[in-house]
């Protein structure tokens, strides 16, 4: 019997274990286009799945890739350039060329000027250790972008596969959708969730008698916030509309809860606009340094959430301080957004769950 895979995640199709990999009911088998059930569940009911690769799994797709000659497009996250980058890419994908799209445009407000991204993109990937062949911004939701993506592939891959590569999350596989609704008649929907880790095996889609199209799985980076928080919470944290910047004209000595994720303390400097780009969802609460302990204490898990009571018990803190010079800069808290200050300079203490990356860089806006 021909061996079947899952449309939406790639993985082979078994009829024998409910609780294993690639279930799919019998009678399904007989449709045209076949889907495990975790799949489906994922796509009808926005149910999350616990089921991921392992990290030597990842690695062996990667080397394979290695292995060929390719195009390589690696999808990063705009809203969370750090977190959703992928370390030592070029190592393992050989000499096959990169080209680097940043997806979740849309999400920045509309006055970010895209050529200055574009460069901030190339310089952030230079200081990461890669030189892509060209940098391209889309919108995977929208469709921004999506036809200069197209142009830019058939330019670059001479004839050869193409690989999309991504941390989970980055909206790879919306991008993929994308581009088969827009650019060629296919019945395969490849299954896109907002939980991390949707793909489990490499999905192949032809785009002529010699070459495919590839999607990977999302690899994990433990550096995500979207991995200390429920699942049903990623929906408050992950923005889904264009970022709303909200200001806050702070003193020194006053403290900001990002829900219960985050805690921005102004120790010292002068009186200066903080001005947060965050998702919609995400309550902020102010108050006295000197007080921010026990309001912590006494509201984690109820007032400042997410994550809710049980996670926010289990949460270890890592504090990191800057010396924030005057002039224009971000303080980015990977997976949650970043505080923009552009004031005379300020002593400022950041306080994220152990494992979330936190840094300064000059302003995006």
């Amino acid at each position: 019997m021909m061996e079947l895979y899952c449309a939406g995640c790639g993985v082979a199709i078994q009829t024998e274990d409910k609780t294993s990999v690639g279930y799919a009911p019998p009678q399904s088998l007989e449709k045209e286009t076949v889907i495990c059930q975790r799949c489906y569940r994922i796509r009808h009911y926005n149910e999350a799945s616990t089921v991921t690769l392992g990290d030597d799994d990842f690695v062996r797709i990667l080397n394979g890739i290695g292995d060929t000659k390719a195009l390589v497009v690696q999808v990063v996250d705009i809203f969370d350039f750090n977190g959703s980058w992928l370390r030592g890419l070029p190592r393992f994908v050989g000499g096959n060329p990169i080209l680097l799209v940043g997806n979740k445009v849309d999400l920045l407000p509309k006055n970010v000027n895209r050529n200055r991204l574009i460069n901030w993109i190339r310089k952030s990937a230079a200081d990461l250790g890669l030189k892509p062949l060209d940098v391209v911004l889309v919108s995977a939701r929208k469709g921004e972008g999506v036809e200069r993506l197209v142009q830019a592939m058939n330019e670059y891959r001479k004839g050869r596969n193409i690989y999309v590569v991504g941390v989970t999350n980055v909206g790879k596989s919306s991008l993929i959708n994308r581009l088969l609704k827009q650019f060629g008649e296919s019945e395969m929907d490849i299954t896109t969730s907002q939980f991390p880790g949707t793909t489990l095996d490499v999905i192949e889609i032809p785009l002529d008698d010699k070459s495919s199209l590839y999607d990977t799985p999302g690899i994990v980076n433990r550096d995500q916030l979207v991995h200390k928080v429920a699942p049903q919470e990623l929906k408050i944290i992950m923005p889904d509309k264009p970022i709303k910047p909200k200001v806050y004209q702070l003193n020194a000595e006053q403290t900001m809860f990002i829900g219960g994720l985050a805690r921005i303390d102004f120790v010292k400097g002068e009186r200066q606009p903080f001005v947060f780009y965050l998702s919609n969802h995400l309550n902020i609460h102010r108050t006295k340094l000197a007080n921010a302990d026990e309001l912590y204490a006494k509201h984690k898990g109820e007032m400042l959430a997410p994550p809710g009571p049980d996670a926010a018990e289990a949460i270890v803190w890592e504090k990191f301080t800057f010396k924030v010079p005057s002039g224009k800069y971000d303080i980015v808290i990977s997976g949650l957004g970043w505080i923009a200050m552009h004031g005379k300079g300020a002593n400022v203490e950041v306080h994220v769950p152990k494992g979330v990356a936190v840094g300064l860089r000059p302003s995006l806006i």
